[in-house]
């Protein structure tokens, strides 16, 4: 498979590895200490309903000693997948499209796990940051073994052309009985029009109440259960996109593979 060209051109991709460099030494010098104590207990699905929120994930990551992603509001979706995963005793863990300076897998990595693996079809050769092994890969069709991991993480990807059926059935092949799959994705409880947007080569899809439960509904057909029923509805739209000049919110969703 051909390497995927690096969405946002040359200064944003320039601009990400330097996050990237600046997260992976604030994970090298976490590690010489004790791992924090686990995050607070968080509910499987839910909805990013208010400011408030996902402020006091980004209080709770500076509690633990947790490096935040610069992008603010996503500390509240990736803080939970992690309390998830860690909740479920996950040893070997991978992160489904994933970018070398999103938090999941460092967090993961000072909380001392070791099998940690990221995919994404812009990375080229395999590199290891901190032991955590990044390499090329396509989330519908890995190539790993069945049954190769205890958790799978997907944040922020789905929304960008994934078919989510394939998507689906993946990674309830690579997830042994009993594992675990966290997403978030792009949700609105009534979607602005996206007419015309495109973002990563793809047109922008911000999903509704009615999107959701379709895809709930494709993950059971693949043996995957969604833990708890989420809120829908929400009192804001606390994610702003200044690309799109789009108002939103996020969505996380746990399922269990049966």
């Amino acid at each position: 498979m051909a390497r995927a060209a690096a969405p946002g051109g040359l200064l944003l991709d320039v601009a990400k590895r330097a996050v990237e460099r600046l997260l992976w030494s604030r994970v090298a010098m976490r590690l010489r200490r004790e791992p924090p104590p686990p995050p607070e207990p968080m509910p499987g699905s839910a909805v990013l309903g208010s400011k408030g929120e996902w402020e006091r994930a980004v209080a709770e990551c500076r509690r633990l000693g947790l490096p935040l992603h610069h992008d603010l509001p996503k500390n509240w979706d990736a803080l939970g997948a992690v309390a998830i995963v860690l909740s479920a005793g996950a040893a070997s863990v991978l992160d489904a499209g994933s970018a070398r300076y999103s938090s999941v897998l460092p967090w993961l990595r000072v909380y001392g796990l070791t099998d940690l693996v990221g995919i994404n079809l812009e990375f080229g050769r395999p590199v290891r940051r901190c032991g955590v092994l990044f390499q090329h890969g396509e989330i519908t069709r890995t190539g790993f073994p069945d049954g190769r991991f205890d958790a799978v993480t997907c944040m922020s990807v789905i929304e960008h052309g994934v078919p989510v059926g394939a998507f689906f059935a993946e990674t309830a092949r690579i997830l042994k009985p009993g594992g675990v799959l966290v997403l978030s994705t792009d949700f609105d409880q009534s979607p602005p029009d996206t007419t015309g947007l495109t973002a990563y080569g793809q047109p922008v899809r911000i999903f509704g109440p009615e999107q959701i439960t379709e895809l709930t509904g494709l993950a059971t057909r693949h043996g995957l259960v969604l833990r708890g029923q989420p809120e829908l509805a929400h009192a804001e739209r606390p994610v702003h996109w200044p690309r799109t000049g789009l108002d939103y919110t996020f969505i996380r969703l746990t399922f269990d593979r049966a």
